[in-house]
């Protein structure tokens, strides 16, 4: 085996974790990608004498690329900032049993990466490298030139941010299901007591229709806000398919075979908290989206 063929099979063996990084820093599949590659191009043109940890090497590399791309994304302002969701990972829904429980483990929310929008690169970068992928502080300071304290408290700011903002999922899937399931039996019923009950109090919905639609985004707060709001839910009910949206019970809507919309809900103490709804058809159709039989 030569040294090149050596390289890529190694960095193939990091592909998922670099990806991973990627994903949570930028919020987009392709972007991900694109910094993925990045990384390979870079360890294609160094000399490998130089490397010592290659899987944490290539970390920074994702890392530094991954934060360049969300300043420039910053800085261009090219996306719409009332409502514009992350790119939803969409997987047929499993049988509920504990090995597939382990999917939310390693699974990251949408609507926690539409916190995590919000904070600053530096914040977004600190919080994820340390806080989901265990990479030390001293580690990430040099990324954005800082001192290791300084590190800690972008860290520590971005947290409050998060635990203030984005909900925890309840880790029983069958229970999201059914409380979803519940969800889409009273909207199709057009039981409006029936939508309240499930749903929390605060609950939160966002939906990004993309620069296409004549309505392009749209942000609801409160259950009965929600509710009263539900006769799109109502017509699109009978063309759901259940499915995992980041790990946790979702939904696909898909009309003739194509899909409409992706409909994200977090559950947590047995009500809905936050829905959020893809239907972009521009990025509907630049997902790698496998649709649920049904």
């Amino acid at each position: 085996m030569d040294e090149r063929t050596w390289l890529a099979d190694r960095f193939e063996e990091n592909r998922p974790h670099l990806r991973s990084v990627a994903y949570r820093m930028l919020g987009s599949l392709s972007d991900a990608d694109d910094a993925v590659q990045e990384a390979w191009q870079r360890l294609s043109r160094t000399d490998r004498s130089d490397v010592d940890n290659l899987p944490g090497w290539l970390t920074t590399v994702v890392a530094r690329v991954s934060l360049n791309m969300l300043r420039t994304r910053r800085t261009r302002r090219e996306e719409p900032l009332e409502v514009r969701l992350p790119d939803p990972i969409v997987t047929p829904e499993p049988g509920i049993d504990p090995e597939h429980e382990a999917v939310l483990a390693d699974s990251v929310g949408l609507a926690l990466l539409v916190v995590l929008d919000t904070l600053t690169p530096a914040e977004r970068l600190s919080f994820v490298l340390h806080d989901m992928f265990a990479v030390p502080y001293e580690e990430i300071a040099p990324m954005l030139e800082r001192s290791p304290v300084a590190t800690r408290q972008l860290a520590s700011r971005a947290r409050r941010r998060v635990q203030g903002r984005a909900p925890v999922p309840d880790p029983d899937l069958g229970r999201q299901r059914q409380v979803v399931d519940a969800f889409f039996a009273a909207a199709r019923d057009g039981d409006f007591d029936g939508l309240v009950a499930v749903l929390d109090p605060d609950v939160v919905l966002r939906a990004d229709g993309g620069a296409a639609r004549a309505r392009p985004t749209v942000m609801l707060r409160g259950a009965r806000a929600v509710a009263e709001n539900s006769s799109g839910a109502r017509k699109l009910a009978r063309f759901v398919r259940p499915a995992l949206v980041n790990g946790a019970a979702g939904a696909v809507v898909a009309i003739n075979g194509q899909p409409f919309a992706v409909m994200g809900f977090t559950v947590a103490d047995d009500r809905i908290v936050a829905i959020d709804i893809l239907y972009d058809p521009d990025r509907l159709a630049g997902l790698d989206l496998t649709l649920p039989d049904g």
